[in-house]
């Protein structure tokens, strides 16, 4: 929610952030800083600056911020985005985003949670023992039972990591909690990682997120075509490491993730059966991934520092599936069925990949409306990805999952014209689609994103027919993809928060589209339009 604070509070923050300012301003001669050195120097100043915000917001006594990204204008404004803590506990949907003008002067901040955070008492009831173990068995009671058709149920816990104390208020009723990570595999061979949040004095489970984001399909093939890859030649050996791209590298999980090499620059086939193939794909999806969010949005890798991602081909045996996972900062493809269908399609990268950038940023709760929403961003994104690499034998869509074939009967995996077409994703709000699972409640947020950027109504696009219908019967003029990207990307970096649901990013998206083409211009009343298409008014 924005709130604007009262005269005398941007007053007090102002005079403190301008001095800060003022102080850090780098002398006339100095050398022009690299991107990255901007961006660390944003970062220490919103670091700085924790204290006086935290006063000019009227935060508790005990609750503190702790600076998590920043984005600067190219007016000067910044949006500067804090976690926060009380008590030194974590607190889990407390972030918050902090708009300043380029003096210093805070316009309006948007939080996950409004109002100050207090608890009756720090101390759990529960010991960590005890609600590690009570996580552990809310898992094992799971085994055997697949979330939706995309997920393989769990078959296996392995056991969890050590309980930490935190503070729970992405519900908006704060309590005591204790956050505890479980570890497994799924049925399909993928790993688990489970993390949930239980009451700390009753130990029941509050939340519970499954980190390894997966897709699920069987692909088509490894070939994306004749395509160049940045190498780094090592004396007479050639790397699949990409210095330009933050060093982003592709491995062979089969030979314990060793980075592949060879004595030529020439990689693969196009053939399941050579090894590089599916490396190739892997490596080049992940580089349209970089250069996308590169060369569209500015933003220098997943995580904005700089940094690649390593990608892993020929994960496990028969395994028809491929995942991001946080933790280790990597991609990871299974060979399909028979393991002659890598799953390197050019969309699955992007999708997956963007659950990074939702995590580096936003962070959206993965359930609930804001986990459709985490769901949508990937959709939305990654199907920009698609488009942004237009690939000959893979021709952009607004398809998801279209080369994955999960059906069986080559249809995809979601469309973003008409969700419903798949036979569980929403076209439109209802006060329960919070409940659905986030792979359907996306449906929502792609819909909106479709009719956005193409309008509603009979079209075809690149060879696809598309019918988009709108919930009000209206007729939505789109304003094109890259315009409709760039409204969304600006929300999610610097309006949306964890627990924000689909009446907030109405709100956050009108907000970016009001920074990017003005207030009542004819993109932000396309905005307003899309949404009260899918009934979000």
């Amino acid at each position: 929610m924005k709130r604007k604070l009262t005269a005398g509070a941007v007053l007090s923050a102002t005079a403190l952030l301008a001095g800060a300012i003022q102080v850090a301003a780098a002398p006339a001669q100095a050398a022009t800083p690299s991107v990255a050195q901007q961006r660390d120097a944003l970062i220490a100043l919103a670091g700085g600056q924790t204290g006086p915000v935290a006063k000019a917001l009227a935060l508790g006594g005990q609750e503190q911020l702790v600076v998590k990204d920043a984005v600067v204008d190219a007016n000067g404004t910044r949006h500067l985005r804090y976690e926060r803590t009380l008590g030194g506990l974590q607190v889990i949907g407390g972030d918050l985003v902090v708009h300043q003008q380029a003096n210093g002067s805070i316009a309006s901040v948007d939080r996950a949670f409004d109002g100050q955070l207090s608890l009756p008492s720090l101390t759990p009831k529960l010991s960590a023992a005890t609600a590690a173990t009570q996580a552990t068995g809310a898992v094992r009671a799971t085994v055997g039972i697949a979330a939706d058709k995309e997920d393989a149920a769990i078959s296996r816990v392995d056991g969890a990591g050590a309980a930490t104390l935190v503070v729970w208020a992405a519900d908006g009723s704060p309590r005591l909690a204790y956050q505890t990570v479980v570890e497994g595999r799924r049925a399909d061979g993928t790993p688990s990682r489970q993390r949930l949040i239980t009451d700390a004095a009753t130990g029941a489970v509050l939340a519970a997120h499954e980190e390894i984001q997966t897709a699920t399909g069987t692909g088509k093939g490894v070939n994306v075509g004749s395509v160049t890859l940045t190498t780094t030649q090592s004396g007479s050996t050639y790397q699949l490491k990409d210095a330009s791209r933050g060093n982003q590298w592709t491995g062979n999980a089969a030979n314990g993730n060793a980075l592949y090499t060879s004595t030529t620059n020439a990689w693969g086939t196009g053939l399941p059966s050579n090894t590089q193939s599916a490396a190739v794909d892997a490596q080049f999806g992940a580089g349209a991934t970089w250069d996308y969010y590169k060369n569209t949005f500015g933003r220098n890798g997943i995580k904005n520092n700089g940094v690649g991602a390593s990608s892993r081909v020929h994960y496990g045996s028969n395994y028809v599936n491929a995942f991001w996972d946080d933790s280790c900062f990597c991609m990871t493809y299974g060979d399909g069925s028979g393991n002659t269908h890598p799953l390197t399609a050019i969309d699955v990268s992007g999708h997956e990949m963007t659950h990074g950038v939702t995590s580096a940023t936003a962070g959206l709760i993965y359930s609930g409306e804001s986990g459709g929403l985490n769901e949508a961003t990937s959709d939305i994104l990654g199907t920009m990805v698609e488009w942004y690499a237009n690939l000959p034998v893979d021709v952009p869509d607004y398809l998801i999952g279209e080369k994955l074939n999960i059906n069986g009967n080559g249809t995809p995996l979601r469309y973003m014209d008409k969700p419903s077409k798949d036979g569980a994703s929403k076209d439109s709000w209802y006060s329960g689609v919070g409940n659905v699972d986030v792979h359907y409640s996306s449906g929502v947020a792609n819909h909106f994103f479709y009719l956005l950027a193409e309008g509603s109504g009979a079209k075809t696009i690149n060879g696809v027919s598309y019918n988009s219908p709108t919930s009000n019967g209206s007729t939505v003029t789109g304003i094109g993809r890259d315009k409709a990207a760039a409204v969304w990307y600006r929300a999610l970096t610097v309006y949306f928060t964890s627990t924000t649901n689909y009446k907030a990013a109405r709100t956050g998206t009108l907000s970016a589209a009001a920074d990017l083409y003005g207030l009542g211009s004819p993109q932000y009343n396309a905005v307003a339009a899309a949404w009260s298409a899918v009934n979000v008014n």
